[in-house]
């Protein structure tokens, strides 16, 4: 993905304008999880004194306020009450329902004060699945495994006094058991395959399907057919929703 691109684009203004727009003023040290590029590393570095960049893999991030660390979000390596903000967007999505309480308890123990939490709001994860050409696994758009609402967030971070929330965007995108099982039949072949994500079962990159038969196509094009009818009935809903919350005095 062109991350510049991405940036650039109309939803992506948004979505990060908000998200800064409910960052503290200031502050001495922040946590951005899962940083990527740097870029809200950086705009974080404007109003705290040290912002500390995890990742999976180190983050390349040149700047005077920035340290690049490696760690995981399910066991972070920083003691208790560490950070003044913890900011957390487009990251919760791809923890495992299984463990995303544990990953959620990990953001309450080493924020300080605050903890910024983004993610998108009532995904169908149905929706632009792709399967794997190697294993032959279905897989979650963008290797998303979970979907939130605003109840569920409360639920996972209830140890924390909610200060503010926000929803982001506009989509009717839904999809429906039947459409969802035609365009798997037909090997989901509008699938998310310029993710960078690997398939989430053997680890291989998602390549698009190089052929389909006539009864795929077909299943495909009822498939979209049923989705167009029901978006006609659909009502719009928020594309992200990100909540700020504050440790218990």
């Amino acid at each position: 993905m062109d991350l510049n691109k991405y940036r650039m684009s109309e939803r992506e203004i948004k979505r990060s304008t908000d998200l800064i727009s409910l960052v503290p003023k200031s502050g001495v040290i922040a946590l951005d999880i899962g940083a990527r590029d740097g870029y809200f590393s950086r705009l974080l570095a404007e109003r705290y004194s040290k912002v500390v960049a995890l990742d999976l893999e180190i983050p390349m991030i040149d700047h005077p306020r920035i340290e690049c660390v490696t760690g995981n979000l399910i066991n972070l390596q920083f003691a208790d009450k560490t950070f003044d903000l913890v900011f957390c967007a487009e990251v919760l999505e791809h923890i495992h329902p299984n463990q995303l309480q544990k990953a959620c308890n990990e953001l309450i123990r080493v924020t300080k004060d605050y903890l910024l939490i983004g993610v998108p709001f009532e995904q169908d994860l149905r929706l632009h699945r792709t399967t794997c050409s190697i294993c032959g696994t279905t897989n979650p758009p963008w290797g998303h495994v979970s979907s939130f609402d605003e109840t569920r967030l409360k639920e996972l971070f209830n140890h924390l006094d909610l200060v503010k929330t926000t929803f982001v965007g506009e989509t009717k995108e839904r999809t429906n058991a039947i459409s969802a099982w035609l365009m798997e039949f037909a090997g989901n072949p509008f699938g998310t395959y310029d993710q960078e994500e690997p398939c989430i079962n053997c680890g291989n990159k998602l390549t698009p399907p190089s052929s389909r038969n006539l009864m795929q196509r077909l299943a495909t094009r009822v498939a979209h057919v049923l989705m167009q009818s029901q978006q006609k009935l659909t009502k719009p809903r928020p594309i992200w929703i990100h909540l700020l919350f504050r440790r218990r005095r």
